[in-house]
């Protein structure tokens, strides 16, 4: 074999303080053979936007994808740019490439109608089908969704749908979840791979994302689960612009009891993730190609599940945002913990030295197999379905710096996450200095990316004003 084998599985909205052997036994065996990276980033909290960044190792501003695309009148601002190039692209070829699953890397036209020596697989195109042979109904429906507004081109408001942390046992069973189809399309990509060639696989599962309408044995699987201090409550300082926004609109509505239900049915989806990654080890193992494998395991984005009272991701808090990374190169190199503060847009980059191949030009991201100089993450929101209420944070160290837009209105949030890893007192009024600084770092992210928003000085001193603070020094 001329390059080694490369799988990439990414799961939904999997919070980052789930993984480890109580509910991820199978990733937590991975992890232990692996590089894990625990303060690992996503370059935006929300599906498209997030694999944009992922697949193509550039900002949003960069690839010009900000949103989910599903209003046509904002659509534009979902497609990555004609031209940029992505992972797929970079392997098509000489690799046997398969893509199963989850299908949210937008180009217009769909790279899934291009051909380009990768073989789709997509769950948009062959799961209702294979629900129908089987006479069976897909997860979830009008009890698992809820009417919301949202911003379009942040001028109007049109009347959206979102899913809600309703909870159910989903009678048709496993092979007719979304997961099970995925998982058995991924194992029958690996049995009918071309072995003249290295195999590419990106396994694009849907769990722990909602509905969670969940088959047995996972429905029942997790009885009790601890639950975070932050979960059900509004932390003082907190900003109140999330309650225009779907995390707010919907997380609002539930208690702190409420949500111990659905903690319990996400641990078993959860679970559930976990049990399709061990069979896809097991049969790399089985094929004898497990040791001459690169894996990449990660997450395009978390889930706030009530903490912060706050549902789905879309904002700027840890458990949205932060998305750690495990990388199992071949051959068994590279095991331990990494604690460098690190993003998506430096996972192509690792990638293409795993692979021997030239990185695209022009990438922001770092290749994580060297030692790499400390640097800040910046991370952004524009809208979910269009172009609406914004947010932008950037980590320096322990430092957080959080800005939500809604309209015309800012608000600041600060947080030492070394002492307050809850993010639950906002330091916006005490430590003026340090948020400037921060600031400081961001407004240049924001104009070198060709951000369309702007923020600087004058913005954080019109916010501490407004809220009876003095302006920083």
């Amino acid at each position: 074999m001329s390059a080694p084998h490369l799988v990439v599985i990414m799961a939904d909205q999997l919070r980052h303080d789930l993984i480890g052997p109580e509910h991820t036994p199978h990733i937590a065996e991975l992890a232990g053979e692996s590089t894990v990276f625990p303060n690992a980033y996503c370059a935006s909290p929300l599906c498209v936007p997030s694999r944009g960044a992922f697949f193509t190792g550039r900002y949003p501003n960069q690839t010009g994808c900000l949103i989910n695309p599903w209003v046509p009148e904002d659509a534009a601002h979902g497609m990555v740019a004609e031209g940029t190039p992505n992972l797929y692209g970079l392997l098509a070829g000489r690799w046997d490439g398969h893509h199963v699953g989850k299908q949210h890397l937008c180009y217009d036209p769909p790279l899934e109608r291009r051909g380009g020596g990768i073989h789709w697989q997509t769950l948009e195109d062959t799961y209702a089908p294979a629900l129908a042979a089987r006479g069976h109904a897909p997860p979830g429906g009008p009890d698992f969704r809820a009417d919301l507004p949202e911003q379009v081109g942040g001028r109007r408001t049109w009347l959206g749908s979102g899913s809600t942390p309703a909870t159910g046992c989903y009678q048709p069973g496993f092979d007719s979840f979304f997961d099970g189809h995925i998982l058995n399309g991924a194992l029958s990509a690996i049995d009918g791979r071309d072995r003249a060639k290295p195999l590419f696989l990106s396994a694009m599962f849907l769990a722990p994302h909602p509905p969670f309408h969940i088959p047995e044995p996972w429905y029942s699987m997790v009885r009790d689960i601890q639950m975070p201090r932050n979960v059900g409550r509004w932390s003082p300082g907190q900003s109140p612009l999330q309650l225009y926004n779907m995390t707010g609109i919907i997380g609002t509505r539930y208690s702190r009891d409420d949500w111990r239900e659905v903690w319990r049915v996400y641990a078993g989806l959860v679970r559930l993730l976990d049990h399709c990654v061990g069979q896809i080890v097991a049969r790399l193992k089985a094929q004898g190609i497990y040791d001459d494998t690169a894996i990449l395991l990660t997450s395009d984005h978390g889930e706030m599940l009530g903490s912060h009272r706050l549902f789905q991701k879309m904002c700027m808090y840890e458990e949205a945002i932060r998305t750690p990374v495990v990388l199992k190169l071949p051959k068994g190199g590279g095991q331990g913990i990494d604690p460098r503060l690190v993003g998506h847009i430096d996972v192509l980059p690792t990638l293409c030295e795993v692979l021997n191949l030239s990185p695209p030009a022009g990438l922001p991201g770092l290749s994580l197999l060297h030692d790499t100089p400390p640097r800040p993450v910046f991370v952004q929101y524009d809208g979910n379905g269009a172009l609406g209420n914004a947010s932008r944070a950037v980590i320096r160290g322990t430092d957080k710096l959080i800005v939500d837009s809604f309209k015309d209105e800012r608000f600041f949030e600060l947080y030492d996450l070394a002492r307050d890893p809850q993010e639950e007192h906002n330091l916006i009024a005490t430590q003026p200095a340090r948020a400037a600084a921060l600031l400081a770092l961001l407004g240049d992210h924001m104009r070198a990316t060709g951000d369309h928003m702007a923020l600087d000085q004058g913005d954080l001193d019109r916010f501490r004003h407004e809220h009876g603070m003095q302006a920083a020094d």
